[in-house]
């Protein structure tokens, strides 16, 4: 769990920001997001798949604007 240590001139603000900062490093949120609901293994694959022919894609959309300019 995240936790943050305060002088006292901090502001909470200040305090806010540190805060927020460790909870994005740790990934909590989108951990939080992810078991907010039970995923079966076939739900899992499905995106797995989805995730790797968007990453495909972007790739050749890529690689094809690199080569229109040349």
């Amino acid at each position: 769990m995240p936790g943050i240590h305060l002088s006292s001139r901090d502001s909470f603000d200040d305090a806010y920001r540190k805060f927020k900062r460790q909870c994005d490093r740790n990934l909590i949120v989108t951990e939080a997001r992810a078991r907010q609901y039970y995923e079966t293994a076939t739900e899992k694959k499905k995106k797995e798949k989805i995730a790797t022919r968007k990453k495909i894609l972007k790739k050749l959309f890529m690689l094809r604007r690199f080569e229109s300019r040349l």
